[in-house]
């Protein structure tokens, strides 16, 4: 089983908005923002130098979480550049947000400069206000998404596409320049569905989950679904019949386990609270989740960490955390997808990522 580090978005502390109008000499947006890629380079550095996998960075827009990654293919660009070894992933792209033209032009140039190293995670967008990007393809995100996967795997091997011109006139056209892989890493990002793990699976992509929000007992289901489906899926130019499971699970391997939750109970219930909020403020969101109060969400937060203590996270001694990467091999998962960014400081993420990597051969 592979380790892996991953980006999430926790890059502003959702109880101190930023004032888009402050001097960035008083510490306004701009220091800070510049001081989380600093962050991200650090530990991308780090992780390439500690041997870990791959590199994931998502794709968000507009939100108090995940400020900084508006653009996977930029970042990850930088990413290609100040490493030499590790895999770089965006987890994910949201597809219907982009034409798949562009995606594979981008991601050709990032492939291009890590001489080989970039896969993607297909993901449907869930957020109404991430498509004021793409307005009209909110409704039918998900068909469009499974839809354009094929069409961008024909892309990156080299085959033109027809597409329609400035004039109106169906053009073929080929996207410039060639990647170094000949098949494009591909896996499809799912927040808990069963049918999208069965989507994955007869599309032959890998797929992208999580472990919160779910029992060992479920998740073990939809592997097995994910499992029979990618056997029974012809061939596509893309993962074998067998396909790779990454889960996430947020992560930090203290000196023992009280450290580790002491340090991370403050963090991480304030990144929860803050993608609570994001929920309730899209515009699909059930009634319920919309009309939550303050102390409704906190007191969620708190339900949500203590959730994560018993099930599904990293969190804790280098004994707890064996003992879940463990659990995790035995119901299928191929990798780790490791939650580093939940709020931590650079200092304790270091620590924690130094104390993993001695992990990660027992569990190879």
């Amino acid at each position: 089983m592979d380790l892996s580090v991953m980006f999430f978005g926790a890059d502003q502390p959702a109880d101190q908005p930023t004032d888009p109008a402050a001097d960035p000499a008083a510490g306004g947006a701009a220091p800070r923002h510049r001081e989380a890629y600093d962050d991200i380079l650090t530990v991308a550095r780090t992780a390439d130098r500690l041997g870990f996998h791959a590199i994931w960075t998502p794709e968000r827009h507009f939100q108090q979480v995940g400020q900084v990654f508006p653009s996977p293919p930029v970042l990850s660009a930088a990413l290609a550049v100040a490493t030499e070894r590790i895999n770089i992933r965006a987890g994910s792209v949201i597809l219907p947000l982009h034409h798949p033209l562009r995606i594979a032009e981008d991601w050709a140039v990032v492939d291009n400069l890590s001489h080989g190293r970039i896969g993607l995670s297909a993901a449907t967008g869930w957020h109404s206000a991430d498509f004021v990007l793409a307005p009209d393809n909110y409704e039918g995100r998900r068909e469009q998404t499974l839809r354009d996967i094929p069409l961008l795997r024909r892309l990156w091997a080299g085959e033109p596409g027809e597409f329609t011109d400035g004039t109106g006139t169906a053009v073929s056209v080929l996207p410039q320049p060639r990647p170094v892989q000949d098949t494009l890493p591909l896996w499809l990002t799912t927040s808990g569905n069963p049918a999208t793990w069965e989507a994955a699976g007869r599309l032959r992509t890998g797929v992208l989950g999580a472990t919160v929000g779910q029992s060992r007992e479920e998740l073990g289901e939809k592997i097995a679904r994910y499992r029979a489906a990618c056997a029974a899926a012809p061939d596509q130019g893309g993962t074998d019949a067998h396909g790779r499971v990454t889960l996430m699970a947020h992560t930090f391997v203290g000196a023992d386990d009280e450290e580790a939750r002491r340090l991370a109970a403050v963090p991480l219930k304030r990144y929860l609270r803050s993608y609570v909020r994001q929920t309730t403020a899209n515009r699909t969101a059930d009634k319920a989740t919309a009309e939550l109060t303050g102390e409704q969400t906190a007191l969620l937060a708190e339900f949500a960490f203590h959730r994560y203590l018993t099930w599904g996270s990293l969190l804790g001694s280098a004994e707890t955390c064996r003992k879940m990467l463990a659990g995790l091999r035995e119901l299928g998962c191929d990798e780790v997808a490791c939650f580093v960014d939940f709020g931590l400081g650079r200092d304790e993420v270091l620590a924690g990522l130094h104390r993993l990597a001695e992990l990660r051969e027992e569990v190879a």
